[in-house]
């Protein structure tokens, strides 16, 4: 394996510390040494003058399941300066499965992921790493989806898990941490772990609490109760003795304006008790998902077929509507429904290509109501299409961004005509935009946030930090310059100031461009 000698720039080693000049030695995938300015023995050498040396970035929420399997440049976050992704999140994912899930599952998260052309042969966690191991752009780690082992012993059935049920669920959860799962995940707002109890959780996480990991919710509820979803994930850990890893920590809505502190004073509050917490978040005001998310959660049961049926019958439809627009539907965590706010992202049939950019209401124009135009959608695109969320608030962002226990997710949906540009712009957005123009934080405690914190997390005492010995991930970027070019119109952009970047110490990206290495592999829990 080839060695090179960073020289000439400064490092952020990743724990917060001030930056220093030193040059980096990578040598047989690891950092060989950090050295004095101008002591290393002459080698392969960088000039790297005027830029920082850090750790690589660590996503802790992303939907690049199939994306690192299937494109071997993975461009939009190797550009980052991303060198792990975790992967399995929100509770839905490709392993483990059987052959009906993985087909289920293909169908209901194509709009997070596409539908690649891959053999999908694989059907554990083990099989699924395997598949990294074979080489990829970037590392990679999986959580266990909860959803997707509910979905293996019960299908989409909207009720509780009989004694029986329960135990099978948490033996397959089990299997998965075994096989090097980082822990489990939830999507308690899509189908079917928004049918899971609490009670249901806590025993499906005595997996994680005698093998290892965390445990990481998209919780019930980021809307009209915010406060008391947040609340009710602490109560979950406190039961099950795990520890707690807040997905997309976001409070969104008009009606949640500057509520983030009542939230992380909640977080504040169980940390000093004990509770093991962290959190990510992503460094923009839309949120993205599928577009069926947005229905009520009954609407889901028995697979898209019965959700076809249901959307074709009159009377059906009107008390569909009747809940998203009025009630404010679970699926839209009880906020009634403001069409102008849903901008469709992505078809998966050319033929609806036409709506996306617009927003629900655009779309609907003088055809139809609101409404009736996102069921006819949902109907004409088979359940495949997703959008943009456009209810977000800067102050909230900020307030959770400067917490103790954040951390870096760029929650980065990568398909689509029109995705979200945090798929490929929340790292440098993060660093340039928040740190540096805002000052919201200092660069070097904002590449703790996205380096040590989350390598701690993971448990990886051998990633994260620039120091002698570990992995020899690493990114080098201009302080002054390192910042996204992507935008919701414009979203696959690569950003600026990212230099170089090393995955197991071979160059992913090299004077800004992508090589055509593909030395990541998959990261198992200890």
């Amino acid at each position: 394996m080839a060695s090179w000698v960073l020289r000439g720039g400064s490092v952020i080693d990743g724990l917060g510390g001030p930056r220093y000049a030193a040059d980096v030695l990578i040598s047989d995938g690891r950092i060989g040494g950090i050295i004095s300015p101008g002591q290393a023995a002459a080698g392969d050498d960088i000039d790297v003058a005027g830029l920082v040396v850090a750790p690589g970035f660590i996503d802790m929420h992303a939907h690049s399941d199939l994306a690192v399997l299937a494109d071997p440049a993975h461009v939009s976050k190797a550009a980052q300066g991303i060198t792990l992704e975790v992967v399995g999140q929100d509770g839905l994912g490709y392993a483990p499965v059987n052959d009906e899930v993985m087909a289920a599952t293909r169908e209901q998260i194509a709009g997070w992921n596409g539908t690649p052309d891959l053999d999908y042969s694989w059907r554990s966690i083990a099989d699924y790493l395997a598949e990294v191991d074979k080489g990829a752009a970037v590392n990679v780690a999986v959580l266990v989806p909860h959803g997707t082992a509910r979905m293996i012993v019960m299908g989409t059935q909207s009720r509780a898990a009989a004694p029986a049920e329960l135990l099978k669920i948490r033996d397959i959860i089990a299997q998965g941490l075994q096989d090097g799962a980082m822990g489990m995940s939830t999507g308690l707002t899509y189908t079917p772990g928004m049918y899971a109890s609490d009670e249901e959780l806590v025993h499906a996480l005595a997996a994680v609490r005698d093998i290892g990991g965390y445990y990481c919710p998209h919780h019930r509820n980021y809307g009209i109760d915010v406060v008391d979803g947040y609340r009710a994930c602490i109560d979950i850990v406190k039961e099950a003795g795990v520890p707690l890893h807040l997905a997309h920590c976001h409070i969104n809505f008009p009606q949640n304006k500057g509520r983030a502190a009542e939230v992380l004073a909640a977080l504040d509050e169980a940390m000093a008790a004990g509770v093991d917490i962290t959190l990510d978040s992503y460094p923009y005001l839309a949120g993205a998902t599928y577009l069926a998310a947005l229905l009520p959660s009954w609407v889901h049961e028995g697979g898209q077929e019965a959700m076809s049926d249901r959307l074709a019958d009159r009377g059906t439809r009107g008390r569909i509507l009747h809940e998203i627009e009025v009630l404010g539907s679970d699926g839209h965590h009880g906020v009634p429904m403001d069409w102008t706010t849903v901008v469709i992202a992505s078809t998966q049939r050319p033929e609806n290509a036409w709506a996306v950019g617009k927003t629900v209401a655009e779309m609907a124009g003088e055809r139809a109501p609101a409404g009736d135009a996102f069921l006819d959608l949902l109907v004409a695109d088979n359940f495949g299409a997703g959008c943009l969320v456009q209810v977000g608030n800067e102050e909230n962002v900020q307030a959770v961004m400067r917490h103790s226990a954040h951390t870096v997710g760029s929650d980065g949906i990568l398909v689509g005509e029109r995705p979200h540009p945090r798929g490929w712009g929340t790292f440098p957005r993060f660093l340039g935009h928040y740190a540096r123009e805002l000052g919201i934080m200092s660069l070097e405690e904002a590449v703790l946030h996205a380096t040590s914190r989350p390598a701690r997390r993971l448990g990886l005492a051998d990633r994260g930090v620039v120091a002698e010995g570990n992995w020899a991930d690493l990114v080098v970027f201009d302080p002054d310059a390192v910042g996204s070019r992507a935008t919701y119109e414009n979203p696959r952009v690569l950003p600026d100031g990212i230099h170089y970047v090393f995955v197991n110490g071979e160059p992913t990206i090299e004077r800004g461009s992508r090589t055509d290495a593909r030395p990541g592999r998959a990261v198992r829990r200890a």
